[in-house]
């Protein structure tokens, strides 16, 4: 077949990562056109909102550490292991995503009644259900990546599409034929749990059932800077949900929710290449032709995603109510500062460091960038509300970078030209920025 050659474990994954985000894209587009009010539809995203905060950090983190040391592990067997043989890595990295949601369901539900969701005190949209959304859906994240370790691309893609069609229907069709939001989160842990049983079955397939406490230890050794990295870092957009939920209504929520999504792709594509790119750092002698893989793959991904970035800044108040409705025209505005995001996505010196594993300086880096972005979102959202936030996130995530970029030069000897085409990158940059000033200026409209 001729896409045959296309096909491998980096592209595999970005597309998997691609699905997933069009198929929530695809449900909030439907939504919108049904008979859902905004206020439902942003008890929806409060619902995934919640179950994402709770979960984003330590799922990331504890997969991000997995690869590089699973690949690690299996370089340092004896020649007659072969790669179909069972792993006990699978089995305790299975575990430990496991004790992390039970954690997670428990301190849930130990807090419910502790905090605030559009201003009213323990009025969390479908409590119950989210906590065993937490409990079923983050272990069954493992299956990607059983695939990704096994070098089972095909099957990475058949997966993906097969899963994320059947959430869509699950999801969509009970709104259309006339059932409450409710039906659509038991659409969601239904989903979760097939997911659940197909990863049972590939542990019974490539897993070897030993508990390994040593594999433990050393997986949250490297794992747990990770995982407070990824909090600090990542919290950016739940800051950003926090700040906005606080402060204005459910149906504020929503418009924002609407359009803190990002470029499609853009995210999706550069963590599926610096995942995929993980298990390559590790293994011994790889560090140069890894380097230029980073830079070789990002370059495609520029070349790709700024002018699309482009195109949808100079389309996005246009786009906005016609893909939606008139309710989430503000939501563009939010859109076109997230388009921005680009610039600090498509820089990969996370990648580098993680698979070295040098992985408390991204831990200090995401320290500092979570001070300045909730000191600079409270001051920017009392001017500016709902995109004075954005503004803030945009602005953090490239200090963020510029550090790891400046710490893999100073100390690691590794200069940013080695997986960043500089010069490339900086165009497109300015070019971008100076048409969103434009836009944002009103010199450049299109409605």
């Amino acid at each position: 077949m001729f896409l045959n050659k296309y096909i491998n474990n980096i592209s595999s994954l970005q597309t998997f990562q691609l699905v997933r985000f069009t198929t929530f894209l695809l449900i909030s587009i439907l939504f919108t056109k049904s008979s859902l009010s905004t206020a439902d539809i942003g008890r929806f995203e409060m619902f995934l909102f919640i179950a994402s905060f709770l979960s984003f950090f330590w799922i990331n983190g504890l997969i991000q550490s997995f690869l590089p040391l699973y690949q690690n592990n299996v370089s340092h067997r004896t020649a007659e292991r072969k790669e179909s043989d069972r792993s006990p890595e699978l089995f305790n990295a299975f575990l430990l995503i496991s004790f992390f949601s039970f954690l997670f369901f428990l301190f849930g539900w130990t807090i419910r009644n502790h905090f605030s969701v559009f201003g009213i005190s323990g009025n969390v949209p479908f409590l119950n259900l989210l906590l065993v959304y937490i409990l079923l859906s983050n272990p069954a994240m493992l299956v990607e990546y059983v695939y990704l370790l096994k070098n089972q691309s095909h099957n990475i893609l058949r997966y993906g599409f097969i899963s994320h069609a059947v959430l869509l229907l699950v999801v969509t069709v009970p709104v259309y034929l006339g059932y409450d939001i409710l039906w659509s989160i038991w659409g969601l842990i239904v989903v979760s749990v097939i997911r659940l049983i197909w990863l049972g079955v590939l542990m019974a397939r490539f897993a070897e059932f030993r508990v390994s406490w040593s594999f433990m230890r050393e997986h949250l050794y490297l794992g747990m800077p990770l995982i407070i990295s990824t909090l600090l870092s990542g919290s950016a957009q739940y800051i950003d949900g926090v700040i906005i939920s606080s402060k204005f209504d459910a149906e504020a929520f929503a418009k924002f929710r609407y359009g803190a999504k990002e470029l499609p792709f853009v995210l999706l594509l550069a963590n599926g290449l610096s995942n995929a790119m993980l298990p390559e750092f590790a293994k011994p002698g790889n560090l140069k032709k890894s380097l230029a893989e980073v830079r070789k793959k990002s370059k495609r991904l520029i070349h790709l995603l700024f002018p699309l970035s482009i195109f949808f800044l100079l389309i996005a108040r246009w786009m906005y109510p016609v893909l939606f409705n008139e309710n989430f025209l503000r939501s563009a505005d939010v859109f076109v500062v997230y388009l921005l995001l680009i610039i600090s996505r498509l820089l990969f010196p996370q990648t580098v460091l993680i698979g070295l594993k040098r992985t408390r300086v991204i831990m200090l880096a995401s320290f500092v960038e979570i001070v300045c972005n909730v000191a600079l979102s409270l001051w920017l959202v009392k001017d500016y509300g709902l995109v004075g936030v954005a503004v803030a996130t945009a602005i953090v995530f490239v200090l963020e970078k510029l550090l790891l970029i400046l710490y893999n030069y100073f100390s690691l000897r590794i200069r940013p030209n080695e997986y960043i085409p500089v010069t490339l990158h900086l165009v497109y940059s300015v070019v971008l920025i100076g048409i969103f000033i434009l836009i944002d200026h009103g010199v450049l409209v299109i409605r």
